[in-house]
């Protein structure tokens, strides 16, 4: 068996988990997800545990055993706690600012880029040079940072660019001046 699998989720209370076939719905204080899940991993909710099981020893079905059990549990967290990525900006005269549900970046381009708040996902900038995403989703969020990191990948040089909180960027040697003879 899958040790990730066979752990059973403990559902935290004011979290209701609802399964209709292979469809799995998580209400939560700060919202509501459902996810389709395969037909072959059966999945059940008695009293406050979630427990997903799997038909046979199948390669793909241990694949997926693991798999939706994490996914049932990353909704579980995101409806309780909510997940956020936090980016970091750096380079002369890059900034963020937040307006309204609009956030305006100045990264060096001619031109300001104009991100806007979705319906599950909303962005913060506390500070000139930082970005927070928050959302429910963890996919969602983690796809929409990966975009804005995108708009202005961190370059190798002098490390300007758009940037995870917890990323290194390795550093490379600038062109070496040439010796005297």
């Amino acid at each position: 068996m899958s040790r990730i699998g066979r752990a059973p989720i403990t559902v935290p209370a004011g979290v209701e988990v609802t399964v209709d076939g292979n469809a799995v719905t998580v209400k939560g204080p700060k919202g509501t997800l459902t996810k389709e899940f395969k037909p072959s991993m059966t999945i059940k909710v008695e009293g406050g545990v979630v427990t997903v099981s799997r038909p046979d020893d199948e390669n793909m079905s241990r694949a997926l055993h693991g798999l939706t059990r994490t996914l049932i549990a990353n909704m579980i967290e995101g409806v309780t706690n909510g997940y956020q990525k936090v980016l970091e900006i750096n380079g002369v005269g890059y900034r963020c600012q937040k307006q309204g549900k609009e956030l305006n970046l100045t990264l060096g381009f001619s031109h300001p880029v104009v991100l806007k708040d979705t319906e599950d996902i909303t962005m913060e900038a506390p500070q000139p040079n930082q970005i927070i995403i928050k959302g429910i989703d963890k996919q969602k969020v983690g796809q929409f940072a990966a975009e804005v990191r995108s708009i202005r990948p961190p370059e190798p040089y002098k490390g300007k660019g758009i940037k995870y909180a917890d990323e290194v960027i390795r550093r490379k040697e600038g062109k070496a001046a040439k010796g005297k003879k």
